[in-house]
């Protein structure tokens, strides 16, 4: 179900008309709400997840929702896949070049590190670093090729400032994907290309809260209704919130903001942290627990692909 009206958002109707914005990851939660922002606001936004129908259901389902505005396009490429990002990225710079570029796609699940195997490692690390710095690359190109401006945001965490116990390899991964913004925005913000970041607080969706809570029970299924207590504004983020600044880095309104990693998390980090340390206190049996539920949402999701 769509969730935004243009009342949620804090911009005048037609911000974005003729701008172009990919978003990966952008079938389901923060992807999505992103997506749908901009949709609503009147850019042509392409949608790229490795699920097929479900990128799919989501372009319709926003085009359905804001059919006087922009357009959204989705399209299955699994980023992990230097080669399909370039086929992918072809397809999409030929009704003309992007103006900015999400980079959301993810994957997360709490562990112990000394449980991990170099599979498990790889299943975070290959989309969220290596998969995120192919699309930024092949994007990149093209632009400083062809003299283009363009604004690029990647999603990060608060852990990039003070790690991700129980979250390594996630913790690991968008630490990179900081210090690439942070490269970046030095390296080509002169010749046009901006780099930001924006690192949320808790932003509770079925898929992360299942593999990053397990267990946990709210009103998404998944997701928890209360708040985490190391946080100042005592509840959780809303998504307009997060929309909202996505469209503000995106904008060439915000022109002068580069090489910037900003927090929205309600002051979490720094009161608490914001991150997994808490699971210390988890003993065998805890854990034990925890990986049956996530491989139950393992489980879940590939069967929801073979539909």
């Amino acid at each position: 179900m769509a969730e935004l009206s243009l009342d949620d958002l804090m911009f005048k109707p037609g911000l974005m008309r003729g701008q172009r914005i990919l978003i990966t990851g952008g079938g389901t939660g923060l992807g999505k709400v992103m997506a749908e922002a901009c949709v609503a606001l009147g850019a042509d936004v392409y949608i790229w997840g490795r699920r097929g129908s479900v990128i799919e259901a989501t372009a319709k389902e926003l085009m359905d929702a804001h059919p006087e505005s922009g357009k959204c396009v989705g399209m299955a490429c699994d980023i992990r896949v230097p080669e399909a990002i370039h086929e992918a990225m072809d397809q999409v710079w030929a009704g003309g070049a992007l103006t900015g570029l999400v980079n959301n796609a993810a994957g997360n699940f709490i562990s112990r590190t000394e449980d991990l195997s170099p599979r498990g490692f790889d299943a975070i690390a290959n989309i969220v670093f290596r998969g995120s710095f192919f699309v930024t690359l092949d994007a990149g190109k093209r632009w400083l090729a062809e003299g283009k401006h363009a604004s690029v945001v990647s999603i990060l965490t608060t852990w990039v400032w003070h790690g991700g116990p129980f979250t390594v390899p996630s913790a690991m991964s968008k630490a990179g994907l900081n210090v690439m913004t942070q490269s970046l925005a030095v390296e080509w913000g002169g010749r046009g290309v901006r780099f930001n970041a924006i690192a949320p607080g808790p932003f509770p969706t079925e898929g992360a809260w299942a593999r990053l809570n397990p267990g946990s029970t709210g009103a998404m299924g998944g997701a928890p209704e209360k708040a985490d207590p190391t946080i100042p504004l005592n509840r959780n983020g809303e998504m307009r919130e997060l929309a909202n600044l996505a469209v503000y880095l995106l904008d060439p309104g915000s022109a002068y903001v580069n090489g910037q990693t900003i927090a929205i998390d309600g002051g979490g980090h720094l009161k608490g942290g914001g991150g997994f340390a808490r699971l210390s206190e988890w003993g065998d049996t805890e854990w034990a627990a925890a990986r049956d539920a996530i491989k139950g949402a393992n489980e879940k999701d590939r069967a929801q692909r073979t539909v």
